[in-house]
């Protein structure tokens, strides 16, 4: 398996990763960071909507759900 650095988007259904950046910025980047989306934490895709967006994700115990143009700019490091 090699490491990647890749949208959050790119993510598979029960696939987890590591935060490496947030190319975010004002009040959804301060969102995100309360949300505990900070670099180096683990993030797990859980379940796409029917629709493809939103996407819930397992975030420090969490379920939280998250739109698909707010995760593009979320860079993780996955395992491929």
């Amino acid at each position: 398996m090699s490491h990647q650095t890749v949208p959050l988007t790119a993510l598979l259904e029960g696939q987890t990763a590591k935060v490496q950046l947030l190319r975010v910025q004002g009040s959804m980047r301060r969102r995100l960071q309360d949300l505990g989306v900070i670099q180096g934490t683990p993030i797990q895709c859980l379940q796409r909507s029917p629709a493809g967006d939103p996407v819930a994700y397992r975030i420090r115990g969490t379920t939280i759900a998250l739109r698909q143009r707010d995760c593009q700019d979320i860079l993780v490091e996955a395992n491929f």
